[in-house]
């Protein structure tokens, strides 16, 4: 099978709710992600053959299919095409998954991953609250009732039945809200996520992070369930942001005189309890590993979206990963998740990471609606 390479790998900030991105059109906020990976690499961009970007909320400015309208707002060719997926939160890293698997079944050469989501333009939930407001169903119908039952299906329950399952408390939540926040407040100090941004509407840092957070002020929030251990300090906050890879066949480095700095080592894909809806990530990287011939021990750095505390803590206990090479620049409890852009920002901080650090394997993996996970293992070049 062909080989896939990452060449590029860029994103914007991420921008906090009513933030400095919060009045940047999401086209065109994914535009200036893709010109920045086009102009970094300083590939052809008429050789690129397709445009896969994720998106979850698909309703007004986000919809008409976003990727084709980016790519034609960058001012890039009309010759190539655009296509917008959604694979709820792991939207992006889907994308990136597609744009490998073209280039390793051999009938692609260059082909662009990445995603996009304003949430202060276009807020969670959008298209469902429209729908309904129109009389019209709900997304899970009769046969879902049949299976499921009548029962709140949501990640906010998901993330309380994962407290439950694994007994976390409260304190053990927000003690890991708190390195988050910590670990990314270094990280934009130290200049670790300079080379990978290209700043946008004057924001250059993602605005997320709070280097003032305490214990104390955590402990002053309201739980989003009555007696429940989640609060907003423990969950992944509302943001703006976009992130795209270039991802390129042997034949194409060698075309357009391109250095490769990662290789896509493995990909997998797992569904989980749909009422859990979070726990997918780990059965998934069981399987990623297994099919790679790897163990955790082999990774040298994780990126896991940190959609709420419990996640990545039970990820971590069940894999026995070293805490210390789990998102070690903070998650999205700090630097925030607009939807479907953080799985090319994820993999975007990844590479740049394994690169600062001289690591040789990244893994990256994300909890996604209904139940389902995306693994990707890159080994560095």
């Amino acid at each position: 099978m062909a080989e896939a390479y990452i060449v590029g790998a860029v994103r914007t900030p991420v921008g906090k709710k009513k933030g400095g991105l919060s009045t940047v059109h999401p086209t065109d906020l994914a535009a200036h992600t893709l010109k920045a990976l086009i102009d970094r690499t300083g590939v052809d961009p008429a050789a690129v053959e397709d445009v896969i970007m994720g998106c979850v909320m698909q309703f007004g400015p986000q919809s008409m299919d976003i990727a084709r309208n980016a790519w034609l707002s960058a001012g890039l060719p009309e010759t190539t095409a655009g296509v917008t997926i959604d694979r709820q939160c792991g939207s992006s890293q889907q994308s990136i998954h597609f744009a490998a698997q073209g280039v390793m079944s051999g009938t692609q050469d260059l082909v662009v991953a990445g995603g996009v989501e304003s949430m202060s333009i276009v807020p969670m939930g959008s298209s469902i609250t429209a729908a309904l407001e129109k009389g019209m169903p709900f997304p899970f119908g009769e046969k879902w009732v049949e299976r499921y039952g009548k029962q709140e299906i949501s990640q906010f329950r998901g993330a309380e039945l994962m407290c439950e399952k694994w007994g976390y408390t409260r304190e053990t939540l927000e003690r890991f809200a708190l390195e988050s926040h910590q670990r990314a407040a270094k990280a934009i100090a130290n200049g670790y996520f300079k080379d990978q941004i290209a700043p946008v509407n004057g924001v250059e840092d993602d605005e997320g992070p709070r280097a003032d957070t305490t214990l104390e002020k955590m402990a002053t929030l309201k739980t989003l369930k009555e007696g429940g251990q989640i609060t907003a300090a423990t969950s992944s906050q509302i943001s703006d942001g976009s992130g795209a890879v270039l991802i390129a066949s042997e034949q194409a480095v060698r075309d357009h005189g391109l250095t490769p700095r990662a290789r896509i080592h493995q990909l997998a894909l797992m569904g989980d309890d749909p009422v859990y809806m979070l726990t997918a990530p780990i059965p998934a990287t069981r399987r990623a590993l297994e099919k790679a011939g790897m163990s955790i021990d082999d990774i040298d750095v994780v990126e896991i979206n940190e959609a709420f505390a419990p996640v990545p803590l039970a990820w971590t206990h069940e894999l026995g990963a070293d805490p210390a090479k789990v998102n070690p620049n903070g998650g999205a409890i700090a630097l925030g998740h607009p939807l479907g852009g953080t799985g090319a920002i994820l993999m975007t901080k990844l590479l740049h990471e394994l690169e600062r650090t001289g690591g040789r394997y990244g893994l990256q993996t994300m909890c996604e609606g209904g139940g389902q996970a995306n693994v990707t293992i890159i080994e560095r070049l």
